[in-house]
This record gives structure tokens, sequence and C-alpha cells, in this order.
């Protein structure tokens, strides 16, 4: 059964090549930290790199998405965008306050006004975010 059908959708199928499994593991592992570091930067996504990781893993290392779905913070969510395509009601609730709040702050008051590009691509890279995260199914547990 392969790894995207109903039955099993954490079963990794890691590439043949050696150096290709050591390029997904490496792309999932910069992932997993640019992720985390969303946790703690305004406007950096945490979840879609996550969402990202795991699929590089399912490239690399059965042992390494097993960690990504065993971690307890990061884990749930992505366990559950692997088997339903969605996100919870709170967290994309949480997710678009959150993206909004620092998203207007960073434009408003922490880009120097001279910095008009700056400020463009924040806010349209807010935008693109809330619409993405909008778009997503609810999947609440």
């Amino acid at each position: 059964m392969a790894a995207n059908e109903p039955g099993e959708p954490h079963r990794a199928r890691p590439s043949r090549s050696r150096a290709a499994r050591a390029a997904w593991a490496a792309l999932g592992l910069v992932c997993v930290a640019v992720g985390a570091l969303g946790i703690v930067l305004p406007g950096l996504p945490t979840t879609p790199f996550l969402i990202l990781a795991a699929a590089c893993f399912m490239r690399s290392s059965q042992r390494l998405y097993d960690r990504l779905l065993g971690n307890r913070a990061f884990g749930p969510a992505v366990r559950r965008f692997r088997e339903t395509g969605g996100v919870s009601r709170a967290a994309k609730w949480s997710a678009l306050g959150t993206m909004a709040f620092f998203v207007l702050f960073a434009v408003l008051w922490g880009i120097p006004s001279e910095w008009r590009l700056v400020r463009g691509l924040v806010l349209l890279a807010g935008v693109l975010g809330a619409v993405y995260v909008a778009r997503l199914p609810v999947a609440d547990p």
C-alpha cells in the first residue's frame, strides 16, 4: 500500500538513492529548524514548514518521520494534517490572529517608514499566509 493511501498515511517511502535520502533528510532538518524559529519569530509560520519537513522525511527516513510525529509539540498537528489535510479550528484561529497582530505591528510600527518595499513585502507575505491558512479545511479531533 502506498504511503498516501488511506490505510497507511505514515509509512515512509525512502528514495532508493543514498544521496537523495541524505538530501531529503537535510532539507527536512532545515524545515524543522525554520519551523521552530517560527514559534518565536512573528510572521514566520511554523506548521507549513513542519508539514514540508514531514514530506521530506517520508522520502528519506522512517526514523526521522516517526521522531517528528512523536514530538509532543509538533507531532499532533503534523499527524492531523497528514491524515485529514486539515488543521484544528483553534489552531486556525490562533494562527490567523497571531499573524494579523504581528504583521500589522511590523507594518505600522516595527519597520521604519523609509523602508516602504520591506513593509509591502511583509504585508504581502502576511496576506498570502492568511489566505493559505484560511483555506485549510478544519479537522477537529
